[in-house]
């Protein structure tokens, strides 16, 4: 990870960004103090939504029924 002060950061902000587009992390410095890092953006997955299998599955009847010995004594 290498740090970069600001003013070299305007000068090639176009070089950074593909560094980090590449994978790369950059920090940013005011003087030698660190104040910001660069980073990929990675979009976050979407929210999962309560309901949203609704209509699509079905648990029949049976599924309430007892299980046989058999496999009970198979989850034993």
């Amino acid at each position: 990870m290498e740090t970069v002060t600001i003013h070299i950061a305007k000068t090639t902000l176009s070089q950074l960004l593909a560094r980090v587009e590449a994978g790369e992390e950059i920090i940013l410095a005011r003087g030698k103090d660190p104040i910001a890092k660069l980073v990929p953006f990675r979009p976050q997955p979407p929210k999962r939504r309560f309901g949203a299998l609704r209509g699509t599955v079905r648990v029949g009847p049976e599924f309430f029924e007892p299980l046989p010995e058999r496999e009970m004594a198979a989850w034993e």
